[in-house]
């Protein structure tokens, strides 16, 4: 027996988060064997995990017993070092930046509160920010797919409470200028909440505007160049006064203890960060190249292909059927049917995605 009329009603109306296919479950409908499919759909570090922070975990295991510090002190500490920023300016979360969001989501808005949110970009903000009442203002994006800044600073009102900018921009790759950023910052009343994931494989952040102003806050994470999407770590760079907000709401030892660790040890391994980076700057460049579609130009982990005048559903499939998952883009609000994002991988594998694409074009 259900009982739906139990959850809220926004719920009913909200599009479920759309994740990349997993390894299990295309060598379950296409009969491949696991070892043989290259899994290119959710921006993962191909390298793995810095071996410093397997270490860390091992040696972590067992101390699950305890509780780890309330406030993640040690993780948040060492992203201070990373960062140059002070402790007073950081906040630890888990799971992932999509717990920071959430958090945030719960501590900023009160129902008929507007979030503008510029397209096609990462739908968890949507969710996390309907799922606590908000209405969102969608903004198309210009003819290249960047995003609009007249058109998003037209779409603020009195009722903004939060604009979400992903830079560079998952699906897009595409970085936002900092002056644009700036402008954002001084059209608005609300917060702005920059998603900076990927900014370790771009050519700038912006992390010193913090100190400049009151209503900024940048989302970061350990899942993409430090290669711990499975342990789930994010962190917040946000104004002190708002940390000290956020943290009345935090969920208590909301980073475990394995994951503090292996944090602390991730960043101290400069070396991996940096094999990290080059990998995926080089594949990049070669995909760019190299794939017989148009591909945007990208400062992410990840390039973006057009496949038009074919549908990217169909592409898709094709390169699944050689155990080669992509992203088709069709989720993503804005984004058409014939963007493919594909995760920047290994030299041998970038080199079967090529030519898959090119038997997909041929």
């Amino acid at each position: 027996m259900s009982r739906p009329e139990l959850v809220k009603e926004v719920v009913s109306s909200i599009a479920e988060y759309v994740p990349g296919k997993s390894i299990e479950e295309i060598a379950k409908g296409y009969g491949i064997a696991p070892s043989e499919i290259i899994k290119l759909g959710s921006n993962e570090n191909v390298l793995g995990p810095s071996p410093k922070a397997i270490e860390a975990l091992v040696s972590t295991a067992s101390k699950v017993n305890i509780y780890p510090s309330a406030d993640a002190s040690e993780l948040v500490e060492a992203i201070s070092e990373y960062t140059g920023l002070p402790a007073e300016n950081i906040c630890a979360s888990g799971p992932g930046m999509d717990g920071l969001l959430d958090n945030l989501m719960r501590l900023l808005i009160e129902p008929g509160d507007e979030v503008v949110i510029p397209t096609p970009t990462f739908s968890y903000y949507e969710i996390a920010a309907r799922a606590n009442g908000a209405v969102a203002v969608h903004v198309e994006p210009g003819e290249e797919l960047e995003f609009d800044v007249a058109a998003i600073k037209d779409a603020i009102s009195d009722r903004t409470k939060v604009v979400f900018l992903c830079s560079p921009n998952n699906p897009t790759g595409k970085l936002m200028a900092e002056n644009d950023v700036r402008d954002i910052l001084a059209s608005t009343k609300g917060l702005v909440f920059v998603d900076e994931a990927y900014v370790e494989f771009s050519d700038r952040n912006i992390s010193h505007m913090i100190s400049e102003y009151d209503n900024l806050i940048i989302g970061r994470t350990f899942s993409k160049a430090f290669g711990l999407a499975g342990l789930r770590i994010g962190y917040g760079l946000m104004p002190a006064w708002l940390k000290t907000q956020y943290m009345k709401i935090a969920t208590p030892f909301n980073v475990s203890l394995p994951a503090v660790m292996a944090g602390v040890a991730a960043l101290s391994d400069r070396d991996y960060l940096e094999a990290s980076v080059s990998c995926a700057i080089e594949g990049r460049a070669f995909l760019t190249e190299n794939i017989p579609f148009k591909v945007y130009d990208s400062q992410a982990n990840f390039v973006l292909v057009d496949v038009s005048p074919q549908f990217a559903s169909d592409v898709v499939e094709s390169l699944l059927k050689k155990g080669i998952i992509v992203r088709n883009c069709r989720s993503f609000k804005n984004a058409g049917e014939s963007l493919i994002r594909v995760t920047v991988g290994t030299k041998e594998q970038n080199e079967k995605v090529v030519e898959a694409f090119k038997e997909a074009k041929a």
